[in-house]
């Protein structure tokens, strides 16, 4: 067996990976060399590639006057807010007229975003309570396909505490829940994203994982194709090109660790940039959409969520020259300076989907076997309305998607309009099985 190959844990599907001391590097799919063996387990599509899941999270609503979209495929045309996904729309659809019937009636808030992927009853007071969220029930039943169940990532810090609705602000910091009362921990630091996509560990952490797998890497190219050469070359730049900025990140959390021992705080309570967490959240959230693209194109993981912006959330947008803080902003929502928020939040939704289309796999790209789902817990924010939410998603899911609709679904009834029958399409489609979840008991019709 050469040295650049493992055959991990029987749990694990066949892959190639690169080791070098205290990292380890899993590979895009390369077409000359078994990397992910030659089964079709469940959450593979039709082309035996891997399907992958994740969704992109965005509190507070949106400007309600430029999030739409008519027409069709090519000839689809998208309001103002969603012309960042102009390049790729022909893989996408938007979805209007959905809603989670428990996130509606309940208070405003906690109440609209805890249960945004289970559709489960949230509980008030000290106890928490609601449902394992959708992103979770696939990971349990795809994730012992791969080294990693699932990747939660956040842009802001969880908040304690509780909502003057009497909901626990836990619900208004999360959206991926492994069971009815504990939600799944959050990374937030990207450097430790990264750390944890390849396994970096150890005291040789701080240096780069592209010098420690170098001779591993040149043996593997001379034995593939010279297609596959390019392919790993251009991986490899990716890896290194992301690995730069985390450096600099790195850094500056290591500088906050020790502030916070200092000072004997708890690095979590302390506000950015003190905490370490990058100043300019542009650099953040777009480093957390590398990362998910890598474990994506590796197979490091198929289900990831990223909670791009809490609910009440107070980052700002200077380079938007927005100077109220989300939440406030959002007060305002049909402002210029709302739909500028808006037309960002998609673009980070639009540069995920991007990166994976630009990433080849089998006869098609990573996002063609993927399903992304940009989510908001609310439509209006100066309204705190939830009777519908914005929903984007972008991908065919291996070929089980069709793409580049519009889909309203606003006066269908209730019945016919349930968030969660569209996870439900999704985790069928996915190899879960499922005849109920949340509150729906069908797929979603049209999807």
């Amino acid at each position: 067996m050469n040295h650049w190959y493992t055959s991990t844990q029987a749990r694990v599907t066949r892959r190639t990976i690169l080791r070098g001391a205290g990292v380890a590097m899993a590979l895009p799919w390369l077409e000359s060399i078994p990397v992910w063996g030659s089964d079709n387990p469940a959450g593979s599509g039709a082309s035996g590639c891997p399907q992958r899941f994740a969704a992109l999270f965005m509190a507070c609503g949106v400007n309600p006057n430029h999030w739409h979209a008519a027409g069709s495929g090519q000839e689809m045309q998208l309001g103002k807010s969603l012309q960042p996904l102009e390049p790729i729309k022909t893989k996408v659809n938007v979805i209007s007229g959905l809603f989670n019937k428990n996130a509606t009636g309940v208070g405003i808030h906690p109440g609209q975003t805890g249960n945004i992927l289970s559709g489960a009853s949230l509980q008030k007071g000290a106890e928490l309570r609601g449902g394992i969220s959708v992103d979770q029930v696939l990971a349990n039943t795809l994730g012992q396909a791969t080294a990693q169940p699932s990747m939660v990532l956040g842009c802001e810090q969880p908040i304690t505490g509780y909502h003057e609705t009497n909901f626990s602000m836990a619900y208004s910091s999360h959206i991926s829940w492994q069971n009815a009362t504990s939600p799944v921990p959050m990374e937030v630091y990207p450097s430790l994203a990264f750390d944890s996509l390849f396994d970096n560990r150890g005291s040789r952490r701080n240096q780069s994982v592209l010098d420690r797998i170098k001779e591993q890497a040149a043996s593997l190219s001379r034995q593939t194709s010279s297609a596959d050469r390019a392919k790993l070359d251009e991986y490899l730049t990716s890896v290194r090109e992301v690995e730069k900025r985390i450096e600099r990140m790195r850094v500056e959390q290591d500088k906050a660790s020790v502030r916070a021992d200092r000072q004997g705080q708890p690095l979590a309570t302390m506000e950015r940039p003190e905490n370490g967490l990058p100043e300019d959240i542009r650099e953040h959230m777009r480093l957390m959409c590398d990362i998910v693209a890598l474990a994506f194109q590796t197979d490091k993981t198929r289900i990831a969520t990223l909670l791009l912006c809490r609910d009440i959330s107070g980052l700002f947008y200077p380079f938007l020259k927005v100077r109220k803080a989300h939440h406030s902003a959002s007060h305002d929502d049909r402002s210029d300076d709302f739909e500028r928020v808006s037309r960002y939040y998609c673009s980070q939704f639009a540069y995920l989907a991007s990166r994976l289309e630009a990433m080849p796999e089998g006869d098609g790209t990573v996002l063609d076997n993927s399903c992304l789902l940009f989510i908001n817990n609310m439509w209006s924010g100066s309204r705190h309305d939830s009777n519908k939410v914005p929903l984007l998603t972008a991908g065919g899911l291996g070929g089980t998607v069709a793409t580049g609709r519009v889909l309203d679904y606003l006066d269908r009834g209730d019945d016919q309009r349930k968030l969660c029958s569209l996870y439900l399409s999704i985790m069928n489609r996915m190899g879960r099985q499922a005849n109920r979840f949340g509150d729906a008991e069908t797929q979603l019709a049209g999807f």
